[in-house]
């Protein structure tokens, strides 16, 4: 609205969106929200069971592969198009690896020696690595005492479900390391993007696509140098390996996108707190893996202690008399209603998946 423009009059009865509307509304995201927590927690049973048929690097460029065809669809159907400028396609290529290619090729690598359930425990640990990151590299995310709290607390939850006191026994420690390694990655392509890419002026349909798009190039290069082609092609690992990039990789980020638009992105980023539930669950019941206490419990702490980590400090009320600054916008006021949000608009809060 322009400031000349007259005041629009207060809504009347017949033109508020009635009741079972809103109802409806609010149940479409939800639905949805539901649909993308199972969707990516289930995506480390599909990473898991892709790895029995084809070597791990197979496993991320048919990921990607499929990923990339969805959101080309996407964004021919809304005929968006491609970013502009050398150095946007840059920075794009550095997200690409940090986000896509290596922590997917990671968390393959991971789960040939250790459960889904311990890769997407590990998955949880990214806002705490983010956390320890955001000390030196974002000035702004300073530590509260709480969020300070919640890294120690996190990495207790770490070593719990690691089962430090017994001495890591039975547990791969290269694998763990891989997983834990591949969250890491993501933390710092998080920081990385939010840093270069932000404020690019290009839809975050555009940026996405492009951006897993490039990581499949990346993989499209490697795999070849590193595997052979399979001497026979199994039907029910290559239909995870499907099912982990069309609906884990493409359809989930526009998943995403729409509960973004729809309640903001601190909303849609409690998906990530789901996320090692929903593995947990479907690794012991669809995999029949085991399932010592220590796991759901290092689990649960794991998941406090990054929710505090991602509080912010409460806004002192000025003294009377006074006049308040303008508070500073939040992550749901800047981000546009109509599109959710991409390594280039990375809210501070940002959804990890696999």
């Amino acid at each position: 609205m322009s400031p000349a423009a007259p005041p629009s009059p207060p809504p009347s009865a017949s033109s508020a969106p009635s009741r079972p509307a809103r109802t409806a509304r609010l149940l479409d995201w939800r639905v949805r929200f539901g649909a993308l927590a199972l969707i990516w927690g289930f995506s480390f049973l599909f990473i898991k069971v892709g790895t029995e048929g084809f070597a791990p690097f197979q496993v991320t460029f048919g990921r990607l592969l499929f990923g990339t065809a969805v959101l080309a669809v996407a964004m021919a159907v809304k005929r968006d198009r491609l970013p502009r400028g050398a150095r946007v396609w840059g920075h794009l290529t550095v997200a690409a690896f940090l986000l896509n290619a290596l922590p997917f090729s990671l968390f393959a690598y991971a789960e040939l020696t250790i459960p889904s359930t311990l890769a997407g425990i590990c998955n949880a640990t990214t806002p705490l690595w983010g956390m320890l990151l955001s000390l030196v590299a974002l000035s702004e995310d300073r530590p509260t005492r709480v969020r300070a709290a919640g890294l120690g607390i996190g990495f207790i939850g770490v070593l719990t479900v690691l089962g430090a006191w017994q001495g890591f026994s039975g547990l791969d420690v290269t694998g763990t390391a891989l997983a834990l390694l591949a969250s890491f990655s993501y933390a710092v392509g998080w920081i990385y993007v939010r840093r270069t890419l932000s404020g690019t002026g290009v839809s975050n349909l555009s940026l996405a696509g492009s951006q897993v798009g490039l990581a499949t190039l990346q993989l499209a290069v490697v795999t070849p140098l590193f595997t052979s082609m399979p001497e026979s092609v199994e039907v029910v690992p290559l239909l995870a390996v499907i099912a982990l990039g069309a609906l884990g990789t493409g359809y989930a980020m526009l998943l995403q996108y729409g509960v973004v638009a729809e309640v903001g992105p601190t909303t849609a980023s409690m998906v990530t707190y789901f996320i090692p539930v929903i593995a947990t669950a479907a690794g012991v019941a669809v995999l029949g893996e085991q399932l010592t206490w220590n796991t759901p419990v290092g689990a649960v702490v794991v998941l406090a202690g990054a929710a505090l980590t991602q509080t912010r400090a409460s806004r002192r009320t000025p003294p009377p008399g006074t006049t308040a600054a303008p508070a500073k916008a939040t992550d749901a006021t800047t981000t546009p209603r109509t599109q959710g949000p991409t390594p280039a608009a990375a809210p501070r809060r940002p959804v990890t998946h696999s």
